[in-house]
């Protein structure tokens, strides 16, 4: 065991502090969070960087990826319409967020195009991080069941939460109105796609969803 945690106390924004909470993870273990949009994935993910371990946020990796690789650039342009490409060479990501969660099919043409260019970097930050074989790995991987990416993980956790709560979320984080919020949360699967691959099934709802996580 390589983090051991022992009564600690923390809260993030709105959840209730925490105390008491004793943990142990074990060393070279890849770990993956999945989930909806607005579950509390993000909560998880930072409470595990809190007890050291290293957390690859695929969201940000995809910004990135998204950004600087021509070829990825391209491919979105030839599925969803030249103008989503700025004069400056940045894509318009409102546009483009507008048009892929339009609907499921939509959604999954986005992951269809933008995934091969995802995964090999995130495979790359993976094998540089086990390398290492410092700790535990995280990774905050909203598509991960679609992409297959799963499979290189030891363990599997799901967070849920009721559709309202997530709604609420999502407006709040993105800056978006209740219908484009709306079109966001029809255009993923539903709870019961993420829960038949759990290995841990959290509830990103309750006052007690950190104490879960600690758990």
């Amino acid at each position: 065991k390589v983090i051991d945690v022992k009564n600690l106390k923390k809260s993030f924004g709105d959840v209730h502090v925490l105390k008491g909470i004793t943990t142990h993870v074990n060393k070279g273990e890849c770990i993956c969070i999945i989930g909806p949009s607005g579950s509390g994935k993000t909560t998880a993910a930072r409470l595990l960087r809190h007890y050291g371990c290293t957390v690859l946020d695929c969201d940000e990796i995809a910004r990135a990826v998204t950004d600087a690789d021509l070829h990825c650039k391209k491919a979105l342009c030839e599925a969803f319409g030249h103008d989503i490409l700025q004069e400056n060479g940045r894509l318009n990501r409102g546009l483009l967020a507008r048009r892929a969660f339009r609907n499921r099919a939509n959604t999954q043409r986005l992951n269809a195009v933008v995934a091969p260019y995802i995964l090999k970097e995130v495979r790359e930050r993976m094998r540089r991080e086990m390398q290492l074989g410092e700790g535990v790995l995280v990774l905050d991987a909203p598509t991960l069941i679609e992409s297959g990416l799963y499979k290189d993980c030891d363990c599997v956790i799901v967070v849920t939460a009721p559709a309202p709560l997530r709604l609420e979320r999502i407006m709040k984080r993105d800056g978006i109105t209740r219908q484009q919020a709306l079109l966001r949360m029809q255009a993923q699967p539903p709870d019961s796609f993420y829960a038949q691959y759990a290995d841990v099934l959290l509830d990103g709802a309750g006052e007690d969803f950190l104490a879960q996580i600690a758990e």
